[in-house]
């Protein structure tokens, strides 16, 4: 491993600085002597031991024009699939030819289109004998398949359209699947689901917390520093200042895939059930972080609350910042669900790896990471949200009996979290990419 001339090409067709996993196995590929070259959209900034890392560079592909603003539906999604294509392709071929040969090629799945087939044209075509390498993060057919069903609430004319569109991600996946030279997934349910759907043999590789996401030493100083560099935080820790308080946080990608008015309806809950009973419940800070398409919605949402008991901020922290934070909450909240039922939630594993325990959002396989009972509970509807939120907080922060509940929660966390990315990824990732 003295002289690095081993190379890994890594490509996401998303914002690399949004697509964790993905610069974890850079950075475990950088580790293991490999040169990497990690292609994907420029966006929001990656993590720092990422970008400061020499043995990995970063490409950016072309950003795509969004042709839906302007064009029908099928027609634009035609034009951003061929535009992403290009794009791709073009990327790949300028890696290919400014920084040599690679030996493995690493693509995250979805999105399936066009990128199974424009990763696997470069490993045969452009950079013979590269391997193959897919990481099933879910499953773009599915996806597909729930956002045009809820085009079709709005858009009747197009129903027999949008079904075919998901069968050809269907037929895709599965064809490029097969022909795949190793395969990874996030759940030991995946990896049944994809040997008896497609025939598909892919190892289970779980996302686990990277070493930074860590329990916090001193949470009252390390919060009142992000009191200081955060606005919105630090007004909200201004006010109420002789109440106890406690600190909920839920990180989001805020779109539709997340319904967050369950959230807001549970923290209605709360909020009437504390101005009846001061005395027994916390004044409650819920901080909400991340960006994306619906979050200007939903920060009106909340705008329109006349809440006495609970107050809403939704900041955008740097990547250093997001784990301080998870380490001097409370509580954390999970409103993830699957299109598949076959993946899970990072935040939680970012959640757990400071400690935090979680209320989950339930669906088909999460009792492969959220233990009930044990590390966290899980929920269906607002009711059953409202109902765990007030349990847990009944008596914060001097019932004791409350206190030694929460404090089991964190030693089974503690367990679990022992096992760290690099570990995991060692043992059950590092064989995939032998080098001949």
């Amino acid at each position: 491993m003295a002289a690095r001339s081993k190379r890994a090409c890594v490509v996401v067709l998303g914002d690399i600085g949004r697509s964790p996993r993905m610069q974890y196995h850079s950075l475990s590929l950088a580790k293991e002597g490999f040169n990497v070259d990690l292609v994907g959209y420029q966006g929001s900034v990656p993590i720092k031991e990422l970008t400061q890392n020499s043995s990995i560079q970063l490409h950016h592909v072309q950003p795509c024009p969004n042709f839906r603003k302007y064009l029908p539906g099928l027609l634009a999604y035609f034009l951003k699939a061929l535009w992403q294509t290009v794009t791709l392709l073009l990327a790949l071929i300028w890696v290919r030819l400014s920084e040599g040969r690679c030996s493995h090629l690493l693509m995250q799945n979805p999105p399936s289109v066009p990128t199974l087939g424009v990763c696997w044209i470069f490993c045969r075509i452009v950079n013979p004998k590269c391997r193959f390498i897919i990481d099933w993060h879910n499953y773009g057919y599915t996806m597909m398949a729930v956002a045009e069903a809820k085009r079709n609430k709005k858009e009747e004319n197009v129903k027999q359209k949008l079904p075919a569109l998901a069968q050809i991600t269907y037929w895709l996946e599965g064809w490029f699947g097969q022909r795949a030279d190793a395969s990874m997934c996030v759940t030991k349910a995946m990896m049944n689901d994809l040997k008896d759907k497609w025939r598909v043999s892919a190892i289970t590789l779980y996302d686990r917390p990277p070493a930074h996401f860590q329990a916090v030493a001193n949470p009252k100083e390390t919060l009142e520093k992000l009191c200081s560099q955060y606005a919105d935080l630090g007004e909200a820790y201004g006010d109420k200042n002789d109440d106890p308080r406690a600190l909920l946080v839920s990180s989001t990608s805020w779109t539709e895939d997340e319904d967050f008015g369950v959230l807001l309806d549970a923290l209605q809950d709360y909020e009437d059930l504390r101005n009846q009973d001061p005395q027994s419940f916390p004044f409650l800070i819920c901080a909400i972080t991340g960006k994306g398409p619906l979050k200007d919605y939903y920060k009106e949402e909340i705008a329109k609350k006349d809440w006495k008991s609970v107050r809403v901020v939704t900041p955008w922290l740097q990547a250093e910042d997001y784990p301080k934070l998870l380490g001097c909450a409370d509580l954390g909240v999970s409103l993830h669900t699957s299109t598949s039922g076959l993946d899970l939630p990072m935040k939680v594993v970012d959640m757990y790896g400071c400690g935090l325990p979680v209320l989950a959002f339930n669906f088909k396989c999460l009792k492969e990471l959220v233990k009930e009972g044990k590390t966290g509970r899980v929920f269906s509807n607002s009711e059953d949200l409202a109902k765990l939120l007030q349990n847990w907080l009944r008596g914060f922060p001097d019932d004791q009996m409350q206190q030694q509940m929460h404090q089991s929660f964190r030693d089974n966390i503690k367990k679990w979290a022992h096992v760290r990315w690099d570990q995991n990824w060692k043992t059950s990732a590092a064989p995939i990419f032998t080098y001949d």
